[in-house]
């Protein structure tokens, strides 16, 4: 033990005579040679007694774990981070999805109170032309009928006329054939009176 202590002392000598042989700069600065300070401190690591070998690599070890815990840490926070901002973006896609479908409900609705709208006002054209039609065919019906009726009316007339006409010259042969069938039998008589006579 007594020997390490007095390596390590002797390279410490080493160091603070590589320090008194630099080139001073300023009051508190001073060159010195790069290698030779290396090479007395990786003697002076290597004339380290065990255990203090052993503390000097439980911390680094200590300080690797901190990094790697801190370097999980991070990653740990970003990839929340990250899942929040997915999570917040699909929320605000979600609410652009609903307000698209807001929207497309809304046009929906407004598309069929048109096409109803419109149905309805063709409705009532086709109700109004239809009413116009019939009013047109009836006053046509009552103008056919009419001139029917009066045509009818004017045959009937003509037939009673026909039958009047037929019925005076049936009454005048009648007459007239009553008239010669009565002259002849006057005239016949004398004749029937003699060959019945007694």
């Amino acid at each position: 033990m007594n020997s390490q202590q007095d390596v390590i002392y002797g390279l410490m000598n080493e160091l603070e005579e590589a320090l008194d042989k630099g080139l001073p700069l300023l009051s508190n600065l001073t060159v010195v040679k790069k290698d030779v300070v290396i090479n007395i401190l990786d003697k002076l690591y290597a004339a380290l007694p065990d255990e203090v070998k052993e503390a000097r690599a439980l911390l680094r070890r200590k300080d690797e774990l901190q990094y790697e815990a801190k370097q999980r840490a991070e990653k740990t926070i970003a990839e929340a981070q990250a899942e929040a901002d997915r999570l917040l973006s699909e929320s605000d896609l979600l609410r652009a999805v609903q307000r698209e479908a807001e929207k497309m409900k809304e046009d929906v609705i407004n598309y069929c109170n048109d096409i109803k709208r419109k149905a309805f006002e063709e409705a009532d054209s086709i109700r109004n032309q239809a009413i116009d039609e019939a009013l047109r065919v009836k006053d046509s019906a009552s103008v056919y009928a009419e001139q029917i009726l009066t045509g009818l009316e004017q045959n009937v007339n003509r037939l009673q006329e026909i039958i009047k006409d037929n019925q005076i010259q049936l009454e005048r042969k009648r007459s007239e054939e009553e008239g010669h069938y009565s002259s002849n039998y006057a005239n016949q008589q004398p004749e029937y009176a003699q060959d019945f006579r007694m």
